[in-house]
């Protein structure tokens, strides 16, 4: 299976695999963090902070695992509810139309597994087609950005930690 990142009002895109694509941010280092956390969200729920660039999984009233993340560029921002409906090892990649227009250089599919493939190690692919999730990068050090066209990127080890915490049907909050 496989799985196209695009932009809009979703959750999405990984295309930060192009340089056209990256804008430079200081690199992340793997390591979630047990933080307090206000919100009225029940434990599992995933909270992405677009702004402070950081996902929080909620595992109990006041406290959530913290991770640093990659997060829509200018313009393909977005933020809402949704929940995750795939969980995914090392997914192909097929870069969605709005990607390839922007380089039309990129393969039609990247296997899974490979040093190009831009959505790492692993997707939790996002409600509404799969176009959008939350997954790995083979560009480390854009995590901590504004750098894809809506997905949400995350450090391998980062995934895998959260890959292992979350199942499918998990509450996603996106907000600014």
């Amino acid at each position: 299976m496989y799985f196209g990142c695009r932009s809009v009002k979703m959750l999405g895109a990984v295309a930060a695999l192009a340089a056209a694509c990256v804008l430079t941010a200081p690199g992340a280092e793997a390591r979630p963090d047990v933080v307090a956390f206000r919100g009225d969200y029940a434990p599992g729920t995933i909270v992405v902070k677009t702004n402070e660039r950081k996902l929080y999984l909620v595992v109990e009233p006041g406290h959530a695992v913290r991770y640093p993340v990659g997060v829509g560029k200018a313009g393909k921002r977005w933020e809402g509810v949704t929940k995750i409906d795939g969980k995914y090892r090392n997914p192909a990649w097929a870069p969605p139309a709005d990607v390839k227009r922007d380089n039309p250089q990129i393969p039609a599919v990247i296997p899974g597994g490979t040093p190009e493939n831009p959505m790492g190690v692993a997707a939790l692919t996002l409600a509404g087609g799969g176009e959008y999730a939350i997954h790995g990068t083979n560009r480390p050090n854009s995590v901590g950005g504004f750098v894809s066209y809506g997905c949400i990127r995350m450090l391998n080890d980062d995934i895998t930690d959260l890959y292992q915490r979350v199942s499918v049907g998990t509450q996603v909050v996106v907000t600014r």
